[in-house]
């Protein structure tokens, strides 16, 4: 690889360790000890920038250098120590480094220059990356950063921590006095480009295409710039170069720093200072998907491992696969060499392998090539093993997630059936789960998908020729054994009715606005006497004053559906509360029903004058409807969950065998409460004082069910500072059980996230007829870089047998 050092500089060495990048798990194993990085003042630092992100490179064969240097700004007393990670096409980690806070005092201004360097053998092309995150700074406004490398193409995308509001990455520059390049690809219609905080000096800010002539030149006054590009105006030669003859700016551009949906590459900041680095990446992002596969099996046997193909282009093109084999030819074959895709026409390719003797691994790599763009390609790799995979056994926990090795690289986690949401089970145990296009059952030993295209045979006359889309992943059982779920059609609300576990369905309008909405399913020793209830939640109002982001008021409105005549009577609705908070429910998935015989118990939270500072939380009660005398209660007040006004503290509500009735009530970071009824089945007979289910926990999203022993389990994501980021608080999902008549014990970690800073597991817990409990869980990092990078999800389906003291992965033998 010949050298070609950017001008984008960078810093001295940390560990010039050189890997090989087709070397199973080379790099992965453990994560590479951390050392300070090098100060050197004298080094030139090239075009320095904020934000995260990071860089892809498409290289050749031979040595990949990356030199990374850090400046802290010292804004704030916090410790942001940047952490760089060097990967392969496979996703593979090959190098990790760190660069440390400099220790400057706040206030103290632009730090000196730390420095860290990486490496890599790069033993076929293909896309590498360096991933840069930088602890208690998400959003990259604490340090700048830049960086060296050799190889010629590359391509850097600015990628910071999600934040609650639109989507963008304005590029920050500070590099004073340094003239620098911004190579963009322009979108199609016009665009605006605005441009702050440029030197006093500069007084045009010319835009050239890829031939360097002229596009547009804006004119800059006290330091802004601002102007739109009109869509007659050539996009022949791309991509576009913006030139500051100092680079001291903030900019923002449509279609590159931020995105509407149209545009043909959203959330996507990829740039150069370099137009000769360039290289065609957007159009072929995600062109062979997964990166990689572990499999496992017996000697001799054959395994098939499915990859995605699909190109990020609305023009179907055709690509070129074939296989690779690092330590020699054996045993492996692609079902084709040739597919035509396009960015909604994805194909399936399938590599058949023969599982090696015992102790032995064999790796392969799938080539990948656009025919009509010679000069990219790049690989995902197949690692078969023989012998039963991790994952078929208990887990030693908590599961220790690390950057791109998930459960599949850590376990050989392979799972035949769905994994898009969480399980629920019929009367007679059998697996159910919501799909992207309908529902699944696992039925005489087969999973099946019914698509709910064809399966709505009878619907309300509104539903007629209407596309219908399930809006909630709960699925639900009433006494009879049929099956029930939410959706939406013809812009209204529905509920879907099977008598055929789910093969058919018939569709019963739900009177009045869609809103959002919960169903009763079961949670351990509920049962719906007939359909189940459910809830609606119709936003009144909603707050847009700062600090009060998740305060809205709802009307909280409750359905008890019935059975007339063999057809599903929806009724109308009762309404519970004007002051609903609304339903937190992407995690945890909270019920808010349960119900037994004629009762029916419903549990919410409040919104709060937000000018009384005197309330200590969301204020959480409990009513009980009587489907026999229609008569309601009078809602309880169970407790508060602190900080009020805020819907992530939607409580969750299950009920014992005995028909007590128990209730956490949600919080956002703090202790979660626990309160269980004073009287069976009512809700209005008191309850005891809420108890903390900790002290000093810190706890957001309640999955909550009861064991057939009553034991009470509970799934959440917990704040945990140390290891293994002693710089920063990282995010872990945890378990908590409260035995009959005992307190709460200390919560046990089930996952650890891979990287500091925010994130959340999406996590739902279930629990089927005999007891044993289901954890469905995602990962999700606030760092754009890192989510961007990888198709669809990694959701895993864990189970124990035990109420928790013993955790594995679902195999297809732990069904019945």
């Amino acid at each position: 690889m010949r050298h070609h050092f950017m001008r984008v500089f960078a810093y001295a060495v940390l560990a010039l360790a050189t890997v090989s990048a087709g070397a199973e798990n080379a790099g992965a194993a453990e994560r590479p000890a951390k050392e300070r990085g090098t100060v050197n003042e004298g080094k030139d630092t090239g075009l320095l920038f904020g934000g995260c992100g990071g860089v892809y490179f498409l290289a050749e064969p031979g040595e990949l250098e990356v030199e990374v240097v850090k400046r802290d700004r010292n804004l704030r007393d916090s410790d942001t120590e940047l952490r760089a990670i060097l990967v392969g096409p496979d996703r593979q980690v090959l190098q990790e480094a760190a660069i440390p806070d400099d220790g400057q005092p706040k206030g103290s201004g632009l730090g000196p220059p730390q420095w860290a360097s990486l490496s890599a053998r790069v033993e076929r092309k293909g896309v590498y990356a360096l991933n840069i995150t930088v602890s208690n700074d998400r959003y990259g406004q604490e340090m700048v950063w830049g960086f060296r490398t050799n190889c010629p193409k590359y391509l850097i995308e600015t990628a910071r921590g999600h934040k609650d509001e639109r989507h963008q990455e304005p590029l920050v520059f500070a590099s004073l006095g340094k003239p620098a390049d911004v190579c963009f690809l322009p979108r199609q219609g016009k665009f605006d480009i605005a441009v702050s905080g440029m030197p006093g000096d500069i007084r045009e800010l010319p835009v050239y295409d890829a031939k360097g002539q002229p596009v547009a030149t804006l004119p800059v006054q006290g330091g802004k710039a601002a102007g739109t590009i009109e869509a007659d105006q050539h996009r022949d030669a791309v991509p576009w170069r913006l030139h500051f003859a100092s680079a001291q700016a903030t900019l923002n551009l449509d279609g590159l720093t931020r995105w509407e949906k149209d545009d043909p590459y959203p959330d996507l900041c990829c740039w150069s200072p370099d137009p000769k680095s360039w290289f065609p990446f957007l159009e072929n992002r995600w062109l062979l998907t997964p990166y990689s596969r572990t499999v496992y099996g017996r000697p001799g046997e054959e395994v098939r491992v499915a990859f995605r193909v699909c190109t990020n282009t609305d023009r179907k093109q055709p690509v070129r696969l074939s296989l690779e084999f690092p330590n020699g030819e054996w045993s492996a074959r692609l079902s084709t060499e040739q597919e035509s895709v396009s960015r909604s026409e994805a194909a399936e390719v399938a590599v058949t392998c023969t599982v090696p003797p015992e102790g032995e691994t064999r790796v392969c790599h799938v080539r990948v090539s656009p025919a009509d763009t010679p000069g990219f390609s790049t690989y995902s790799t197949v690692f078969v093993k023989a012998g039963e995979p991790p994952a078929a056994r208990p887990l030693q926990m908590p599961i220790m997630l690390t950057p791109y090795r998930h459960e599949n690289e850590l376990f050989g986690y392979l799972p035949d059936y769905p994994t898009g949401s969480q399980m629920y089970f019929d009367l007679k145990n059998r697996p159910c789960v919501v799909t992207d296009g309908g529902i699944a059952a696992l039925r005489d030993g087969r999973w099946r998908t019914t698509a709910l295209r064809g399966a709505v045979q009878s619907a309300a006359a509104v539903f007629q020729g209407a596309s219908v889309g399930l809006s909630l992943s709960k699925i639900a059982f009433d006494r009879d054994g049929d099956l029930y779920a939410l959706a939406s059609a013809a812009g209204r609300a529905a509920l879907l009715h099977s008598t055929d576990a789910g093969q058919t369905f018939t569709a019963y309008e739900i009177p009045g606005p869609r809103g959002g909405f919960d169903l009763e399913q079961f949670s351990g020793h509920n049962g719906p006497a007939g359909p189940p209830p459910f809830v609606r939640f119709v936003r009144t109002s909603r707050e847009n004053t700062p600090g009060l982001r998740w305060r809205s008021e709802n009307n909280l409105e409750l359905f008890v559906p019935k059975k007339v005549d063999g057809r599903i009577d929806v009724g109308e609705p009762i309404l519970l509360s004007k002051l609903c908070l609304g339903l937190s429910a992407h995690s945890g998935i909270p019920s808010s029903v349960v119900s037994r015989g004629a009762k029916v118990h419903v549990a919410w939270g409040e919104a709060t004058d937000p000018q009384d500072k005197t309330v200590p939380g969301v204020p959480t009660f409990v009513v009980t409807y009587d489907t026999q005398t229609r008569q309601l209660g009078k809602p309880a007040l169970i407790g508060y969950g602190p900080p009020a006004n805020d819907v992530h503290n939607s409580p969750s509500i299950t009920m014992d065998s005995q028909g007590y009735l128990h209730v956490l009530v949600g919080t956002h970071g703090r202790p979660f409460q626990y309160a269980k009824s004073l009287t069976p089945n009512d809700a209005g007979g008191g309850w005891t004082e809420p108890v903390q289910a900790g002290e000093g926990l810190n706890q957001t999203y309640i999955g909550f069910v009861c064991g057939n022993d009553d034991t009470l389990y509970t799934v959440f994501r917990l704040w945990r500072s140390g290891e293994p980021f002693p710089h920063s608080t990282h995010a872990t999902l945890a378990y908590q059980r409260k035995r009959p008549g005992q307190p709460w014990e200390p919560p046990k970690i089930l996952v650890v996230a891979p990287f500091s800073e925010y994130s959340i597991f999406y996590h739902r817990l279930t629990i089927d007829q005999r007891g044993r409990l289901f954890l469905s869980k995602d990962y999700w990092s606030t760092h754009w870089f890192y989510r961007n990078d990888h198709v669809g999800d990694r959701r895993a389906l864990l189970m124990s047998p035990d109420g928790g003291d013993t955790w594995k992965l679902v195999d297809g033998r732990d069904w019945g």
